[in-house]
């Protein structure tokens, strides 16, 4: 099975019909539950090998990801470009600045652990599992870019705003090994809200948005 989206409907990961929370704030009726993949080893290996693949003829000696999720799909990158290009390719990533007040997506992205010292320059592959609006992975490629390292490439799990997260947009060469439209909506704007369609606090950010809206 070498269609990302097709590994995700597989395990469930995939929900359509419901009014979901996304990570920028915006609501939508399509949400890609990126946390179901994760326990799947396999799948997520396979995933991994994925954009291995699309990148084994690139020349890349680290591959970048913002965490949580991204992190994982940055070892099994790694993993697997060191066994198809036999050499080791280094794994590191980033985390939200948790000094700044921005919103979720929209944090910088900044190296602790010492890992500024493998990517600083390094030619850097950037992954990540999913973009809406493409801000937190171009966070990355910026911090990745501000301690001298040089992007290779950009490329996402699912991209999810194709019309608008691209490669002019993120300022160097990106792709995705899938898509899946969700088009996502302001809170002001949301027809989901119009209609009176109940929030999905299972997934995303449903449960704190709401919880967000009683304290006003």
């Amino acid at each position: 099975m070498d269609d990302v989206v097709s590994i995700l409907k597989s395990i469930g990961a995939v929900m359509t019909d419901s009014h979901f929370v996304y990570t920028s704030g915006k609501h939508g009726s399509v949400y890609i539950n990126k946390d179901a993949l994760y326990p799947h080893t396999e799948q997520t290996s396979h995933v991994g090998e994925l954009f291995a693949q699309k990148f084994k003829d690139a020349d890349i000696d680290v591959v970048v990801a913002p965490e949580v999720g991204g992190t994982i799909l940055s070892q099994w990158t790694a993993f697997h470009l060191s066994k198809l290009k036999g050499k080791e390719i280094q794994s590191a990533y980033t985390e939200k600045d948790k000094g700044t007040t921005a919103s979720a997506s929209e944090s910088e992205q900044i190296f602790r652990r010492g890992y500024d010292k493998i990517v600083a320059g390094k030619k850097a592959l950037v992954i990540e599992d999913l973009t809406t609006t493409g801000m937190s992975v171009k966070k990355v490629v910026e911090t990745v870019q501000a301690i001298g390292g040089t992007v290779v490439a950009v490329c996402v799990m699912v991209n999810r705003n194709p019309e608008h997260v691209n490669s002019e947009f993120m300022g160097t060469p990106f792709s995705s090994l899938g898509v899946l439209k969700a088009e996502a909506f302001d809170e002001a704007v949301c027809p989901l809200c119009t209609k009176g369609v109940p929030i999905n606090t299972s997934v995303g950010h449903g449960k704190k948005y709401l919880e967000a809206k009683q304290k006003t």
